[in-house]
């Protein structure tokens, strides 16, 4: 039992749900031995992983908001005339926020996530446990996710939109900090939350497509013969699970990016008066593929992202135990 607790901590991170479920008998003895770290384990590599992957995958979500607040040409089209007008460097701006809310919204979704598939495994008596249940896992773990991160979406989404508007609506913030203090002074602790309702369903939507499809893919994958915890398990899961995780997402994703970026017009009103009022003109101007706008990019931006980020948490924990971790 004691060289089976040096094993695995059980986190969501180095174990999917079947494979809590074959050790499910010393997966209770072992829940209360847990050291600190490896209680804090799970929320560590979830943001390591969601910082990873946002390093990697920054230009493409770059374009992708440019896409969706007007930009024309294409996604090639649009990088190329942001990299010739504004430098290289333009492809990286809000990487700050960026990193900030892979530190709060991925830190808390997978660490959540973790332990409420934890509870599942243990409701199940340590058996198969359903897909909706994992589903359900993953709506949780996402909403309240979402609401951690959400001062530094909005932060992240208001740098990356900056240059497209006109040069005296630009609010040119100097970086993430400075960007959260003026917020707040200018708009109040509230308007750090602005658009939070459309992001937490965005983020609801995302994972529940990420990470149920992730655990179930898995698991239907070793019935085709890639063995648990092969490379090609776990890659074959995380591509499925980034498809499930962009066309689950981009409706909300589309609803959110136009209230974080709204301004007043010149008779102080805005455009919308929420989420709902948004999806609704949304729809009447320009019918439900609207929605859907730049999603050729916004598949290229999500699925490596969450790809890459699957494949690194599952990948940090052996990382970690070859430096006795």
């Amino acid at each position: 039992e004691k060289n089976l607790a040096l094993v695995s901590p059980f986190s969501f991170d180095t174990f999917s749900f079947a494979t809590r479920q074959s050790c499910y008998p010393y997966y209770i003895i072992m829940a209360s031995e847990k050291t600190a770290w490896q209680h804090a384990k799970p929320f560590v590599n979830g943001g390591l992983s969601g910082m990873m992957s946002t390093a990697v995958i920054q230009p493409i979500d770059m374009v992708k908001v440019r896409l969706q607040l007007g930009d024309a040409g294409g996604p090639f089209g649009v990088a190329s005339n942001m990299i010739k007008t504004q430098g290289f460097g333009s492809l990286y701006k809000g990487l700050s926020a960026g990193l900030l809310r892979q530190a709060t919204y991925t830190t808390a979704r997978l660490g959540i996530y973790n332990n409420l598939s934890q509870m599942a495994v243990e409701h199940n008596g340590g058996g198969v446990v359903p897909l909706w249940q994992k589903a359900a896992c993953g709506l949780a773990a996402g909403g309240l996710g979402a609401l951690v991160g959400t001062p530094a979406d909005l932060c992240l989404l208001r740098m990356q939109a900056d240059s497209s508007l006109p040069a005296d609506q630009r609010r040119n913030y100097k970086g993430v900090g400075d960007a959260l203090i003026r917020i707040v002074r200018e708009e109040g602790i509230g308007g750090l939350f602005t658009g939070a309702t459309p992001t937490v369903v965005r983020a609801m939507a995302l994972n529940m497509g990420m990470l149920a499809t992730n655990d179930q893919a898995k698991e239907m994958l070793v019935h085709v013969g890639l063995e648990k915890g092969s490379q090609g398990n776990v890659l074959g899961g995380a591509m499925l699970a980034g498809f499930a995780a962009s066309a689950c997402s981009l409706p909300f994703d589309y609803v959110k990016t136009q209230l974080q970026k709204m301004r007043p017009d010149a008779n102080g009103k805005m455009p919308y008066t929420g989420a709902i009022d948004c999806a609704i003109k949304t729809l009447a101007e320009g019918g439900p593929f609207k929605f859907y706008t730049g999603f050729p990019t916004y598949l290229v931006r999500i699925a490596p992202h969450a790809t890459l980020t699957l494949v690194f948490v599952a990948a940090l924990p052996k990382w970690q135990a070859n430096m006795g971790l």
